[in-house]
């Protein structure tokens, strides 16, 4: 599933015409890498979710004739629904009982798919989120088996941590790509609009959420200004 409902807001003037989803990098939108990049590495149907000109991204999905791939839209064009709400909405989309990667459009990464989707696997995790250490202001915390324990943020001094407290917990920085079982659908009792975020907190402690740390090779959060310049220049755009 492609996350690529957002209005990029912080893209400014950029999206204020154009879907976050068909900014381009190094003449290439971001969907169509992505897309590319799934398609490479085994993945066989996507679905995408869209609000935010929602109509130019069906249109862009038809004129490349949904790039020869099994490709469903999700609308959310009634309503923004943020990562968790798309991801319940979508639902229906996902019941083939197998786990499912969850990505957001705007972020460039050399991940290896094929291994985060067979590492969740072996794990037999409920979610299995990649993670990275570099500097935000807000980590999600892991033990020392990479098993996530809480979230925290480092400007407010806000820290969450269901359950049992635990020292010397790791902050790691989530990059936006996750691997999800079916079996969580269950377990959500959100409702509307929320993140996804929220509910694996309140999950943690009593299910296996893992992490996949890929600290080496590229990560790029393309949906803001220095993320998406950097990435053009990486691609020979400037």
């Amino acid at each position: 599933m492609i996350l690529a409902a957002g209005r990029g807001t912080r893209l400014q003037s950029i999206t204020e015409n154009t879907p976050k989803a068909l900014v381009n990098v190094g003449g290439i939108s971001l969907l169509e890498r992505l897309i590319h990049k799934m398609k490479v590495q085994g993945v066989d149907s996507i679905i995408i979710n869209v609000h935010h000109f929602a109509d130019q991204i069906r249109s862009f999905l038809q004129e490349k004739d949904n790039f020869n791939i099994s490709i469903e839209v999700s609308d959310e064009s009634d309503e923004l629904l943020e990562t968790g709400g798309g991801i319940l909405k979508a639902e229906a989309l996902l019941e083939h009982g197998e786990p499912f990667i969850v990505h957001n459009v705007d972020i460039l990464s050399d991940i290896n798919l094929r291994i985060l989707y067979q590492t969740h696997v072996q794990n037999d995790s409920l979610v299995t989120l990649a993670v990275k250490s570099r500097k935000t202001s807000r980590y999600l915390l892991f033990d020392d088996s990479i098993r996530m324990k809480g979230w925290e943020n480092q400007q407010s001094g806000e820290r969450i941590i269901p359950g049992k407290q635990e020292s010397g917990l790791t902050p790691l920085a989530f990059s936006g790509i996750h691997v999800i079982s079916p079996k969580i659908f269950p377990l959500i009792t959100e409702s509307g609009r929320f993140s996804i975020i929220d509910t694996y907190l309140r999950l943690c402690s009593e299910h296996h959420i893992k992490g996949f740390q890929h600290d080496k090779g590229l990560w790029i959060d393309a949906g803001k200004p220095d993320g998406l310049k950097l990435a053009n220049i990486l691609m020979g755009n400037l």
